[in-house]
């Protein structure tokens, strides 16, 4: 009988998971996890908060540890993929190698969005993906030096905190009207743009950079008003791209992301993907969507394994997101798009706990909570059980 194995392309939160989880469904054969970081697989959410601030190590950053790797036969390949053979059923490395897979899992993630600006290739300008990225910035944030980020969502905003943290001069450079615009509503945007600026922060919205400038290194930031920002290093945290290139090549569906269903199979049947590369329809929120969070990464690994394993589940946990920034805590949970009134519990341009349910005709659709457990777990009841009244829920909350 021909050993059987299970090739993971990724090895961040996704691939890790799946990997465990194969094992958990009872998968008997190999399990190779390939990924291009020499480090086993690690939490990505610390890089802008804890590990970028020198409170943490990469070893503390670990999702497991090389013992549990070894203990249950998972074998990590440091190798980058350049192409499947799916007839073949063989991946192409790019050290001109190939490695046969009897089931194929993708979990490729997304890379950092690039600033297409002129200057946006001199030294000193730097993106926030891996440790590797996170310890070249450290070396270049000295106390006192000034920073300037470009983008003022999640990752700006915990940047932003860490470097603070670490003695800088910080700069937010957010194109739109205000910071977190995309993901939250007016209310807690302003609730963190005060509190930036409270902390020492110069956060500038509306603000367009038109150029960076320096001999081989940056030494300014040029908006389109025609203002230069002096800069010893500038982050650049514009979103990111799903690594679908891969998939593409292969022929497999792509839509901002690899097309999977409900098990997490992409339009091979016989290749399943999880994690920030895949796109998935939710009906809860009747839209296709492609997630940049852990949870779901975690929930789709899942699903996909069985997959692999000929069992039958579903993807059908709640997406949330957490985002850390000084001393404030923001869950979220489930996603607002939609949503035609804000209810607030706490008072945001004053407080420093409050929650913000976005509602659609009346139903809850998410709540962003700022250091309030209680109501982000309460939400999160009553956004995946609809029964659950809602009527007078800040009163509600308060006395739970």
């Amino acid at each position: 009988m021909t050993l059987q194995r299970a090739v993971i392309v990724g090895a961040s939160h996704a691939g890790a998971q799946l990997a465990a989880s194969l094992r958990q469904e009872g998968w008997n054969g190999e399990i190779v996890l390939v990924g291009d970081e020499s480090a086993l697989p690690y939490q990505r959410p610390p890089l802008s908060k804890a590990y970028l601030a020198g409170r943490s190590t990469l070893g503390e950053l670990a999702i497991r540890s090389a013992e549990f790797y070894a203990k249950q036969e998972i074998q990590p390949l440091h190798a980058t993929v350049q192409g499947i053979d799916r007839t073949a059923g063989r991946l192409v490395l790019s050290s001109g190698e190939s490695l046969a897979y009897t089931k194929l899992a993708l979990c490729t993630g997304a890379r950092p969005r690039r600033l297409r600006t002129p200057g946006a290739d001199l030294a000193g300008v730097y993106y926030l993906r891996t440790a590797a990225d996170v310890e070249l910035i450290r070396e270049a944030a000295t106390p006192g030096g000034r920073a300037v980020i470009v983008g003022g969502g999640y990752i700006g905003l915990e940047t932003a905190a860490s470097l603070r943290a670490l003695g800088l001069e910080v700069t937010v450079l957010e194109a739109a009207e205000r910071v977190l615009e995309r993901v939250t509503a007016p209310e807690v945007s302003a609730f963190f743009e005060r509190i930036h600026r409270e902390k020492g922060t110069d956060v500038r919205t509306g603000a367009l950079v038109e150029a960076l400038t320096g001999d081989s290194r940056v030494r300014e930031v040029v908006l389109s008003s025609g203002e230069s920002i002096p800069a010893d290093l500038v982050i650049v945290g514009i979103g990111v791209e799903p690594n679908t290139d891969l998939a593409s090549a292969a022929g497999l569906l792509v839509d901002d992301g690899i097309v999977i269903d409900d098990r997490a199979r992409t339009s091979d049947p016989g290749i399943v993907a999880a994690g920030d590369c895949a796109s998935h329809d939710m009906a809860r929120y009747g839209r296709r969507i492609r997630l940049e969070s852990v949870p779901s990464a975690g929930e789709q690994a899942k699903v996909a394994a069985a997959t692999m394993c000929g069992k039958s589940k579903e993807i059908t946990a709640l997406p949330w997101f957490w985002s850390d920034q000084y001393d404030l805590k923001l869950q979220i949970a489930g996603l607002n798009t939609g949503y035609d009134e804000v209810v607030l519990s706490g008072d945001p341009s004053r407080d420093r706990d409050f929650t913000c349910f976005y509602l659609r005709q009346g139903e809850l659709l998410a709540a962003d909570c700022v250091n309030r457990p209680r109501d982000f777990m309460f939400s999160k009841r009553v956004i995946t059980d609809p029964t659950i009244p809602v009527d007078g829920l800040p009163i509600t909350l308060e006395h739970r």
